[in-house]
């Protein structure tokens, strides 16, 4: 994309209203407009982050064997009376009736909806187990929505619902959705520690919270210092193997990690002092098991191999899609602007011509933008006629990854300047060579 033909609003000023680093700088960044508040346009540089984010979450959760679907934001109330939700979920529920009077709500959640379609048309175990999902947006009426898109009324949202035939194959649902999560965040370039925590509306006994460490964090945080450390990194899992997807929630989980809601003291205080720490942090997803709790209420029933009728057992996995996008900003920032993770990065690269129309930095460039298009890769031209200040303070707030840098001088000695926006650190080498760098940082992610 060439930077004279996109639309990037950019702000020199931090907004007053903004309160939290990603809040400010998603503005500043020209990713986001308040509409209303707690509710956002996103505009082209920040959806395509958003998009980035949303097909990492499709790829691992159809790599665990999940199915995606698409259900309606409107939700009729019935469904929720059948559950004894509608009474219960309180103020955050928009509740509408629509011409014909009948009562509808703006969907926080979708437990009832996906039972109601479970029961619709499955009826056996034969047909288990499913994990059925969507990625959608939700609305919920926050008292006093702040932080941006960190606590904002509408939000994007992947949620996920497993139906099983036991408990035990509930379970194992249960962990394939940690392990999941697990890789998507890391794919994204956070560390999300699972922490016990409560179920709150959804209901269940079984509940883990995924959340990126952050001073600016809702909740107040309780964990050993080596679970930061714990990676999956590139080993490969067998999501139908039920011992090592267990092996691995093990591994994730037994280090003391909880939420101020479900902090145990006395077993914290048996950690070593040195590696207590407290802190706070971001959520950026949950996954539950609830057993019969909706099935039993809604009559989602499955015919066992013995003839017998019983109830699904369920769990229910969100993620928070466009929350996650505060979140990178806030684990990835500095004084100049936000600092991208390539796997999430808007663009792949920025190229900065030093001398707009000087014929031989301008076709330099233009190799250089036609070379990386052609190697898959999606970069960013800033083709404007600005100072060089200007166009460096530009890809600064805007944090991506890699600028090659071009000017008549470097061009001289067949030389251009690759930047790293995260450590700072510039090498010289050929345009063809930083082609070939950026190409292959980019392999596998």
């Amino acid at each position: 994309m060439r930077l004279s033909r996109y639309f990037l609003p950019v702000l020199k000023e931090n907004p007053a209203e903004a309160q939290i680093v990603s809040h400010r700088l998603m503005l500043r960044a020209g990713m986001i407009k308040q509409q209303a508040a707690g509710i956002y346009s996103w505009l082209p540089m920040g959806f395509k982050v958003l998009r980035r984010i949303e097909q990492i979450v499709h790829e691992e959760q159809i790599r665990a064997g999940h199915i995606p679907l698409l259900m309606p934001t409107l939700q009729p109330a019935d469904l929720w009376r059948e559950s004894g939700r509608y009474d219960d979920y309180g103020q955050e529920m928009l509740r509408i009736r629509d011409r014909h009077e009948r009562d509808m709500l703006y969907g926080p959640t979708n437990e009832e909806m996906i039972t109601d379609i479970f029961r619709s048309h499955v009826n056996s175990y034969k047909d288990l187990p499913l994990t059925l999902y969507h990625i959608q947006w939700k609305f919920r009426d926050e008292v006093r929505p702040r932080f941006g898109v960190m606590r904002g009324r509408e939000f994007l949202m992947k949620d996920g619902y497993n139906f099983d035939l036991t408990k035990e194959d509930a379970l194992h649902a249960y962990n394939r959705h940690m392990v999941s999560y697990l890789r998507t965040y890391e794919r994204m370039g956070l560390t999300a520690i699972p922490m016990r925590a409560a179920s709150g509306p959804i209901g269940g006994d079984n509940t883990h919270e995924f959340l990126v460490l952050a001073s600016t964090g809702e909740s107040e945080v309780f964990y050993d210092a080596k679970v930061p450390e714990l990676k999956l990194g590139t080993r490969e899992v067998d999501f139908d193997d039920r011992a090592e997807v267990a092996a691995i929630c093990e591994e994730f989980t037994t280090l003391y990690a909880r939420t101020d809601e479900t902090h145990d003291p006395a077993a914290f205080d048996k950690i070593p002092e040195e590696r207590r720490m407290v802190g706070r942090g971001i959520e950026v997803g949950q996954i539950f098991y609830f057993g019969t709790k909706y099935s039993e209420a809604m009559g989602a029933t499955v015919v066992t191999p013995e003839g017998n009728r019983v109830p699904v057992e369920m769990g229910s996995h969100g993620i928070g899609v466009s929350r996650l996008v505060g979140a990178l900003i806030e684990a990835n920032h500095d004084d100049k602007g936000i600092i991208w993770p390539e796997g999430v990065t808007p663009f792949h690269a920025g190229i900065v011509n030093l001398k707009q129309g000087d014929v031989s930095t301008d076709s330099a460039c233009e190799a250089i933008y036609k070379a990386l298009k052609l190697k898959g890769l999606d970069p960013l031209y800033d083709d404007r006629d600005e100072r060089a200040g200007a166009k460096f303070a530009t890809m600064d707030l805007i944090g991506l990854p890699w600028r090659i840098t071009v000017g008549p001088r470097g061009l001289a000695n067949n030389l251009v300047e690759l930047t790293s926006r995260r450590s700072g650190e510039s090498e010289e080498m050929s345009p063809e060579a930083a082609v070939e760098r950026i190409a292959a940082i980019y392999v596998g992610v």
